[in-house]
């Protein structure tokens, strides 16, 4: 019998880790709500973020805070103007889902081989150790990442529902979603909420991005495998429901984390395409929100019919 000390261990280790996978798999879910475009571009902006993030830091020696100002910069630049210029233009053309999707893969895929170009194949980290101090909270190793995986996580998602339920821009974000068409004829600016859902979930990714590469090494191939994720969970979540989408994101990580216990590590990657064919064959419109049932009242007894006469 395991060890309940390692269970809760793994169970924390899990929660930590999710943590860039829920800020990712929101970062698409977002897009997916508002704009309708399944944006595998964002594996690509994943990249830009990381790389500029670890230039400014290791080779421009720019200080922390400079570092992660310049990725944000250059990541929103980046979503404006394939925004403007390239899904905007694709937009006005009526193109089909399928040129947005082969448009937006093909883009992460140009950023991959630009990048394998610029800084090589080999795994870099943002900072040269990856190593953080660690405490021991009832026997269970609580490291400083974990401590600001989980607060900036939480930190990013508590502001985007708050943006959400209580900003204009918000109920305009959410407007759009609903019906494109509608929220126009009442002077909502589809193209402002679009630009606005990009620029969400490329802080998302920013943060995202810092948090995986201050934690493990990346390479310009990796974020490919990050955006897999984020789908996966997107479709088992459910279609338009971004929250949702964020705690399958946590499931899967916790998934992740326990299966050690009983799968070899070389295996665990195929995990995720089983749990994504499964996904696609058992919930493909994700899995139904569950609701209260409402008790209905008891019909009335009808009125006795009097006899005639």
């Amino acid at each position: 019998m395991t060890d309940p000390v390692i269970l809760l261990q793994i169970l924390w280790t899990g929660i930590a880790m999710s943590s860039y996978f829920v800020l990712f798999t929101v970062a698409f879910a977002l897009t997916l709500k508002v704009e309708k475009l399944w944006n595998f571009a964002q594996a690509g902006l994943m990249g830009i973020a990381f790389y500029t993030m670890f230039w400014s830091l290791n080779a421009a020696h720019w200080p922390t805070w400079a570092g992660i100002v310049a990725s944000v910069l250059l990541t929103i630049g980046v979503t404006i103007g394939m925004e403007i210029w390239a899904i905007d233009v694709l937009r006005r053309r009526h193109s089909s889902g399928l040129i947005f999707f082969i448009f937006t893969l093909i883009f992460s895929q140009f950023v991959a081989f630009l990048l394998t170009l610029l800084f090589g194949t080999e795994p870099e980290t943002i900072f040269p150790s990856v190593m953080s101090p660690v405490r021991i909270v009832s026997g269970i190793a609580v490291s400083d990442w974990d401590l600001q995986a989980v607060g900036l996580t939480a930190a990013l998602l508590i502001a985007l529902y708050l943006l959400i339920r209580f900003t204009r821009d918000g109920q305009f974000m959410l407007a759009v979603a609903d019906n494109e068409k509608l929220s126009e004829i009442y002077g909502i600016s589809a193209r402002r909420a679009y630009i606005l859902s990009g620029v969400i979930s490329a802080l998302l990714i920013v943060a995202g991005i810092w948090l995986y590469g201050t934690r493990a090494g990346v390479t310009p191939d990796v974020p490919v495998d990050l955006i897999l994720t984020a789908v996966i969970a997107t479709l088992i979540g459910g279609l338009g429901r971004v929250f949702s989408a964020g705690m399958v994101a946590v499931g899967l990580a916790l998934l992740q984390s326990f299966s050690i216990l009983f799968i070899a590590s070389k295996w665990q990657g195929l995990l995720l395409y089983g749990i994504l064919f499964f996904a696609l064959l058992v919930f493909p419109r994700g899995i139904p929100a569950w609701r209260p049932r409402r008790i209905q009242p008891a019909p009335k007894p009808a009125a006795p019919v009097q006899a005639e006469g």
